[in-house]
């Protein structure tokens, strides 16, 4: 099984390749932001690359996993969708949770914020003044999705793998129904990077009694599709930007816990490394030495070097997996010396 991480600008796109029964299957997490596929001047990026490589190979897209509905996870497919009239025959199944089925979940009336549209040509979705096919109906016309909810407490077997749904449980469901509103800064670059404050100086607030770990609050981020995927007797976890408090109680549901954690080969920290996703009761209920960070550090100052201290606290021996060049960005001389029991470097492909 090989599993790169693309370089999705400040976003996630993950591609999963393996054999199973000697037939390729190819699974892909998320798109990215729009660029991700192709800037607007037509340049490619690593989401075009692997379309390209799929169809070359004559293989297809089998699982495409839309976690939630920011544009920094799902900009490249949109682009890709918008652009390429054919895009729809290399994909064979979608997980995505719908604005209208989770109306129909919950009896309640639309959000026309989560409506989404294929608009022919266009570069970026929320922003076309064109009219488009929606969403839901593209991929129910091209016979890519059944309108299934993707939620909590799901195990679910495919290709030989066993899916085991952390996120989202029915609370983020019901607030995304209610509460969404479509992004208005995807364009700009947010919060200020912590990278010159100290891991000793983090790990040393982080200690005090007085501090208290705040939750990130965004409802998109909430209703993420995380998971557990299970490779021969190997476990794999997928955050997307997932909030902690519900991949814990995904985790409890499956048996995990403090005394029972969960031994994966890696984690893909959620939300591009934030510090409002990323908990010390989390980091304690999974036990792996890796942990991989998707951001370009380019906008909302992502990845917070805070959460990196928190997960060396937990794990001395950590070793942070950038998907771009961030280490000495984001390290200091000082840092090492203080902790020379953790590892960093630059990888996307495992």
């Amino acid at each position: 099984m090989k599993i790169k991480f693309l370089q999705a600008g400040n976003g996630d796109a993950i591609w999963i390749s393996f054999l199973e029964n000697e037939k390729p299957v190819n699974i892909l997490i998320d798109g990215g932001v729009g660029d991700t596929y192709k800037t607007t001047k037509g340049k490619p990026g690593e989401l075009f690359e692997v379309v390209d490589i799929i169809k070359k190979e004559k293989q297809f897209i089998d699982l495409l996993v839309l976690t939630h509905f920011d544009d920094d996870h799902i900009g490249g497919i949109l682009r890709w969708l918008n652009k390429d009239k054919k895009a729809s025959c290399l994909i064979k199944k979608i997980w995505f949770n719908s604005g209208k089925e989770i109306a129909k979940k919950f009896e309640s009336d639309e959000n026309k914020n989560l409506d989404i549209e294929i608009v022919d040509g266009a570069d970026d979705f929320h922003t076309s003044p064109k009219q488009g096919i929606k969403f839901e109906n593209y991929l129910r016309d091209n016979k890519l999705w059944e309108g299934e909810i993707i939620e909590q407490g799901q195990e679910l077997t495919l290709f030989g793998l066993k899916f085991k749904i952390l996120s989202p449980n029915q609370d983020k469901l019901e607030k995304l129904l209610k509460l969404y509103e479509k992004q208005k800064d995807y364009f700009t670059s947010g919060s200020e990077y912590d990278f010159n404050t100290s891991l000793k100086k983090f790990i040393d607030e982080e200690s005090s009694p007085l501090f208290k770990f705040y939750e990130d609050n965004s409802v998109a981020n909430g209703s993420s599709i995380a998971f557990i995927m299970e490779y021969e007797d190997k476990n794999f976890i997928f955050l997307a930007d997932a909030h902690p408090s519900v991949i814990i109680e995904g985790l409890n549901k499956f048996g995990y816990n403090k005394d029972n954690p969960l031994n994966a080969e890696f984690m893909k920290v959620s939300h591009h490394g934030s510090s409002f996703n990323t908990s010390t009761d989390l980091l304690e209920i999974v036990n792996t030495d890796k942990y991989i960070i998707s951001s370009n550090a380019s906008k909302h100052g992502l990845p917070n070097k805070r959460t990196i201290a928190r997960i060396i606290n937990n794990n001395s021996n950590a070793y942070i997996y950038f998907n771009y060049d961030l280490k000495d960005k984001v390290f200091s001389e000082q840092d090492w010396k203080d902790y020379s029991g953790f590892r960093s470097k630059m990888q996307n492909e495992f």
